[in-house]
């Protein structure tokens, strides 16, 4: 007998294929030594939409919301490019999935979906939506190492065990529906004027809005205020010099000018002397592991041109080819049975390292704790050494590389020296402070070659005579909070708001693991993404803008909860609890349909205002060149450039996410179009290698001579 595998993409699929070295492989799965190894790609299945369950829904009136359905149910997930057809490749799998569930020499089902929420029900939709009667099991796997797969199929799990992570699956994606359907629907019919995209209602989507407008609204209402410091120049008496600046009762910066003015007079002809000083030496620990938003985070500010989004694709990619652990992960420390699998994993990264003999494995709380690990450990290396990376992979690899490393290294260390200076003349009350800093133990900073500012003090001793050989008084303005960047909005969906001072403390921990957030690891790049997409933010540099259009949803938009971080966190803690078994997803979706309710009728009595007004004059048609199958215009539509001739039948489309451009990290554009229609050929600069580099070429894009579908040539220049 057969067990049959289900992965959750064809290349997790290979992954598995390999561990258990089978070769033969059919259409669409793998199959030998007692296993069949399927996929799927993704969601095959979707929720069905509001009008599959009611025809009246086919038009969005006001007197049909709320519409909420008895039972959810599931169809083929819809063709990107036309919604109102089955996606055919999802269709086809889905048809060779079943067809293997229902031989009658595969006796077990696994499901080896991602392990969270998600993969959750990828895998359940999947299986239960056939009603199979065999049995149906759960491999839970971190990484996709051979090692790794053979220990898990020895330890798969009844899949009834994952009921709470199923019904928090389905219960996210049920009330996701409903909320978003419903109030996206009734806020577009209110406050939209004419046809166009829809106003975007969402759970995740308005409170992470909100974030960003209160921040561009504390900037627009800060006022500037202007303080003055005191600076001393003091000289020892062997002739080193040093600064210090005045300060009372440890506050440095004086609102009133004249008091300062004052000082600086009574200085004059004075001496002084050393009344204090402290030497203490300080340990620096290397930040924690990461867990995707820290990683996000770190990417994001160091490396132009790169998002949240584009951080979690490069490191699932990664994962997928097994280089990495799982990354939608909430944890920066690891479980304590991973022990064993650390320290070999960190004896094939230091191989070679210029510092290899200071890398020493240790089993500190610091790194393994159970207590601190929500479902999955932090992110690092597998035991896998990449043979070739692309650029992206190799930035993200070599930060978690590198911040694995870091751990096993000598703590950093330096010296902080506080000298304070007073002043020989009574009337001065206050004291001149002087900071100094000096790296004793480069340590953990070899590893990112972390530069420290060295500020050296001469050597002076308590009572010592100074005198005074410069003063400065100078004025400042206080500067308004910075714009969110997406490091900084993270951070803030992370912890439902709550920010600590230290991105290390026990607080901020305990805040990340409580499942107390906005959105979860996995959803929150796709957020912002999403609120860039419907025109509710925008990015200058690396800064995130609420747009017009973003503030006055906000301010116009009746239901507030929604906008409310507590309120949102509370659900997303809830779906953390319904994981835990202390919640129903039952009691959930029942608050959740009560509340889109409530919110459908407070939309419908408040004052008609038009938030968004739709253009709906129509924009001068660019003919772009002739059609080299039917001679009519090729023209740019939302998704490609195609002949619009289209009606009557003619295929003709250079897509613009064509995979065989993107896979060298370019779109077609309308230039390049224009030049390939008239000349036949178009010449290509900054195409991208697989492993990173740029080259120019030619492209050509002919007719395949077997079919009727066109595909991509290239000639180098030479």
């Amino acid at each position: 007998m057969n067990r049959l595998i289900i992965a959750e993409k064809p290349s997790v699929a290979k992954n598995i294929a390999d561990a258990l070295k089978i070769k033969g492989r059919s259409e669409g799965y793998f199959e030998g030594n007692g296993y069949i190894i399927t996929w799927a790609f993704g969601h095959l299945l979707q929720l069905l939409d509001a009008k599959d369950y009611d025809e009246r829904m086919a038009k969005w009136k006001m007197e049909n919301f709320p519409f909420i359905p008895q039972n959810f149910r599931y169809k083929v997930k819809s063709d990107p490019r036309n919604k109102e057809k089955e996606d055919f490749g999802a269709k086809k799998q889905l048809k060779i999935i079943y067809s293997l569930i229902k031989r009658n020499d595969v006796d077990m089902v696994i499901s080896a979906c991602d392990f969270d929420r998600e993969g959750q029900i990828i895998g359940d939709t999947i299986i239960y939506n056939l009603k199979t009667q065999k049995k149906v099991y759960r491999l839970l796997l971190n990484e996709w190492t051979p090692d790794e797969v053979l220990k898990g199929l020895q330890q798969i799990k009844p899949n009834s065990e994952m009921r709470p992570l199923q019904d928090a699956g389905m219960g996210r994606q049920w009330a996701d529906w409903v909320i978003g359907i419903n109030l996206t629907s009734v806020a577009t019919l209110k406050y939209q004027k004419g046809k166009g995209k829809a106003l975007n209602i969402g759970r995740v989507l308005l409170p992470t809005l909100k974030i960003i407008y209160d921040r561009d609204k504390a900037i627009e209402n800060f006022k500037p205020e202007e303080y003055f410091k005191l600076a001393a120049t003091f000289k020892t008496q062997d002739g080193k010099e040093y600064e210090g600046t005045y300060a009372e009762n440890e506050e440095d910066k004086f609102k009133n000018k004249e008091t300062l003015e004052s000082i600086e007079k009574a200085l004059l002809n004075q001496t002084a002397s050393i009344k204090d000083k402290q030497v203490e030496r300080k340990r620096e620990y290397p930040p924690y592991l990461f867990n995707l938003s820290n990683l996000q985070g770190f990417i994001t500010s160091k490396y132009k041109g790169w998002t949240s989004d584009k951080v979690l694709k490069v490191a699932q990619s990664l994962y997928e080819k097994k280089y990495i652990t799982y990354p939608r992960t909430a944890s920066v420390v690891l479980e304590e049975s991973l022990v064993g699998k650390a320290a070999k994993v960190l004896e094939n990264l230091k191989k070679g390292l210029p510092y290899e003999n200071e890398i020493k494995f240790t089993k500190s709380k610091r790194i393994f704790d159970n207590s601190k690990v929500e479902s999955h450990s932090a992110i690092i290396p597998t035991y896998l050494i990449p043979k070739s990376l692309t650029k992206d992979e190799e930035i993200v690899y070599t930060a978690i590389k590198n911040r694995y490393i870091m751990q096993f290294m000598p703590v950093a260390e330096h010296e902080e020296t506080k000298i304070l200076t007073q002043i020989n003349n009574s009337g001065i009350k206050g004291i001149f402070v002087s900071k100094g800093k000096v790296q004793l133990v480069e340590g953990w900073k070899k590893v990112e070659k972390i530069e420290s500012k060295d500020t050296i003090l001469p050597l002076v001793n308590v009572n010592d005579a100074v005198s005074i050989i410069g003063h400065k008084l100078t004025s400042h303005v206080t500067k308004p909070p910075k714009h969110h960047t997406e490091k900084t909005l993270l951070r803030v969906m992370e912890t439902c708001g709550k920010e600590h001072d230290d991105e290390e403390s026990e607080e901020m921990m305990e805040a990340i693991l409580s499942g107390y957030s906005i959105g979860t690891p996995a959803t929150r790049a796709e957020t912002i993404k999403k609120l860039k997409d419907v025109g509710y933010i925008d990015t200058q540099n690396k800064n995130l803008i609420c747009t017009d259009l973003g503030k006055r949803l906000v301010e116009t938009f009746p239901v507030k909860d929604l906008f409310d971080l507590e309120f949102t966190g509370r659900l997303e803690k809830t779906l953390s609890d319904i994981e835990k078994q202390k919640f129903t997803k039952e009691s959930f979706l029942n608050l959740i349909f009560d509340f889109t309710s409530k919110s459908v009728h407070s939309i419908k009595n408040e004052k008609d205002i038009i938030i968004n007004e739709v253009s709906s004059a129509r924009k001068s048609i660019e003919i772009l060149g002739k059609c080299p199958v039917c001679g009519h215009g090729i023209i740019e539509g939302q998704k490609g450039f195609g002949c619009s001739n289209w009606k009557s039948g003619c295929k003709f489309v250079i897509w613009k996410n064509d995979k065989f451009l993107a896979a060298m990290k370019k779109k077609p554009t309308k230039t390049m179009v224009k030049t390939l229609l008239k000349n036949g050929i178009a010449p290509v600069k900054g195409l991208t290698s697989k492993k990173g580099n740029k080259f120019d070429a030619n492209l050509r894009y002919e007719k395949n001579p077997e079919n009727e579908y066109y595909s991509w040539k290239m000639e180098f220049t030479k």
